[in-house]
């Protein structure tokens, strides 16, 4: 049998299992597609939901391919280039078009630093050794600061905030997110997180009341939560810093001792 044979053979008894990842990844490459399109039409409301969405997607794809048995490097490269879109350009078009238009150079700058160390932070991630560091990230998952993006839409629409103070807040986020992404921080990773038989329930019961909060006002706990977890890595990493620095400290008293 000819390699092409073999090759058809092995799409058709997989086609449906394989396919179904690719298709949740395409659904997020979508809505970040979309997400650009409504930025540029002034719809910032939607763009921002649109990203929302596709991080949604994105938590999904790779969840379905484990479950399934269906990883594989094509599915790794293919997720990879659309969170570029959906996480990268599609929050600085967002970004430009709300907020950093009227900054002229800076502004668009500030729009190209943040794709960039997206695509950094994606290279990074795809060119390390994972087995080890499962658990957390290096640096700041693009998902995380595009949802920044999108719940500072939303939230600033819910209040209604707007003007100059808002301007230099969001352009000081974007160079932030920038930083966080390609920055050695170490943030929580929560894709391979296993529970005890035991705790399954308490679990269950922790996601009910984690979406009644995030459904009593969207646009506010969106927000506070991708802020917690944003700030959750330079807190992380200024505690532990303290700590190591009261254990030299102690090392040093007790060898002077």
């Amino acid at each position: 049998m000819s390699r092409h044979h073999k090759a058809n053979d092995v799409i058709s008894s997989k086609g449906t299992i394989c396919l179904l990842p690719s298709v949740i990844t395409t659904a997020s490459l979508f809505s970040g597609f979309y997400a650009i399109v409504a930025a540029i039409n002034g719809q910032y409301f939607h763009a921002a939901v649109a990203i929302i969405i596709s991080g949604v997607f994105d938590g999904l794809d790779g969840r379905v391919a484990r479950l399934t048995g269906t990883t594989s490097k094509f599915g790794m490269e293919y997720d990879s280039l659309c969170d570029l879109v959906a996480f990268g350009v599609a929050p600085a078009v967002l970004a430009y078009e709300w907020v950093l238009r009227p900054y002229g150079r800076y502004g668009w700058l500030a729009a190209f630093l943040y794709v960039a160390t997206t695509a950094l932070r994606l290279a990074r991630f795809n060119s390390q050794d994972t087995t080890s560091t499962k658990n957390e990230f290096t640096g700041l998952p693009c998902p995380a600061a595009g949802g920044m993006i999108a719940s500072s839409v939303m939230f600033c629409s819910f209040f209604e905030i707007d003007g100059t103070l808002r301007n230099f807040i969001v352009l000081g986020a974007v160079y932030s997110l920038s930083y966080l992404m390609v920055s050695s921080v170490k943030y929580q990773s929560f894709k391979h997180a296993q529970t005890d038989r035991a705790k399954k329930f308490q679990v269950l019961v922790g996601l009910v009341l984690l979406i009644m909060v995030l459904a009593t006002e969207p646009q506010v706990t969106l927000f506070v939560l991708g802020a917690t977890y944003v700030l959750s890595g330079p807190l992380a990493a200024g505690y532990r810093l303290v700590v190591r620095g009261k254990t030299s400290v102690e090392e040093e008293q007790g060898n002077s001792v």
